[in-house]
């Protein structure tokens, strides 16, 4: 799944993102609005993670996206 599909589909995903990383807010979402880079930051200001960790954590994340999560 590439991240242009997964932006496309923001609001579909974003169950999906809130069920992988429960501390992030509907209002962080909403500033993120698909844009992987700012995800990535939101991931390391709410866990405390370094930002090779939170794109590492992104990327496992990406790489389970389905089609069925547009559906």
């Amino acid at each position: 799944m590439n991240w242009d599909q997964i932006k496309g589909n923001w609001k579909q995903v974003t169950g999906k993102v809130k069920a992988q990383w429960g501390k992030l807010t509907d209002d962080d979402l909403d500033v993120v609005a698909g844009h992987r880079d700012q995800l990535a930051g939101k991931i390391q200001e709410r866990y405390g993670v370094a930002k090779e960790e939170a794109e590492k954590q992104l990327s496992a994340w990406e790489r389970k996206a389905t089609d069925s999560w547009f559906k």
